[in-house]
């Protein structure tokens, strides 16, 4: 993924982020909760996600996004 400039909008961000290599592979990628809201917020976010068929999950201040549809199952 590229760096960020300065300034970018939530549509750029979103664009960036889904462009990454990680998503284009059926991989992870995870960032920081308070990033997220800061840019675009965790509702346009979430809903990106959603929108791919993708599953997110919360976990100490990060989100990690599946960047697949399989079914994710926390074993413990």
């Amino acid at each position: 993924m590229q760096p960020l400039p300065a300034t970018i909008t939530p549509d750029r961000w979103i664009l960036q982020l889904f462009s990454a290599k990680a998503v284009a592979e059926g991989g992870i990628i995870r960032r920081k909760v308070e990033d997220v809201e800061r840019l675009v917020g965790r509702r346009r976010f979430l809903h990106e996600v959603r929108r791919r068929g993708f599953h997110a999950v919360e976990n100490a201040g990060q989100f990690i996004v599946f960047c697949n549809q399989d079914p994710v199952d926390v074993l413990c």
